[in-house]
């Protein structure tokens, strides 16, 4: 097995066994602690997924035997990562609900004579706005980083092939030498 495998696989495990006691912690928590810990949730969720795609790069690059048991693994790992984010998902909607009702209750109280509709609808068309401003920044984040491990792998391409080639051109001038001896 690769040992460049190896050692992404022991990261990936780490974290994501960091990330599931991140989960239960942030179960518990309430208010500005509890989206505190998503976001930390989250952060780990990216590596992870980083993670897994160096394990995939590096899986597919291997000989076909050991790629098919790699690629099993991998698949696993994918499972285990998207059972993570489905329960980053009910955190942080349980998150929202809570939230929500609170400020339904509040802005009952408190703006029921002051706000008007056409406030409220900017107010909602703001969100949204940050909230699509937010998804095209984590897509940004997402495609700048498979870039660069596509960059790191090509380059890793690039220098097996420069060995490959150093290699044969010095058996060649190894084998013309002995030629020219004899």
């Amino acid at each position: 097995m690769s040992d460049v495998f190896e050692r992404y696989e022991r990261q990936y495990c780490e974290i994501s066994a960091n990330l599931s006691k991140k989960c239960t912690a942030a179960a518990s928590l309430d208010g500005e602690r509890k989206k505190q810990k998503v976001s930390e949730i989250q952060t780990g969720l990216d590596e992870a997924e980083s993670l897994i795609r160096k394990m995939d790069l590096e899986a597919r690059s291997l000989q076909p035997n050991v790629k098919a048991v790699l690629l099993a693994k991998l698949r696993e790992y994918k499972s285990d990562l998207n059972n993570l984010k489905s329960e980053v998902k009910r955190l942080v909607s349980g998150n929202l609900n809570a939230a929500s009702r609170d400020e339904l209750l509040e802005s009952g109280m408190a703006d029921a004579l002051t706000a008007s509709a056409d406030q409220r609808s900017r107010l909602m068309m703001s969100t949204e706005r940050v909230n699509q401003s937010t998804d095209r920044i984590k897509d940004s984040r997402r495609t700048m980083l498979e870039t660069e491990e596509l960059g790191v792998s090509i380059l890793q391409d690039l220098s097996s092939q420069r060995q490959s080639l150093l290699h044969a051109h010095n058996t060649f001038f190894l084998l013309v030498c002995l030629w020219v001896q004899k």
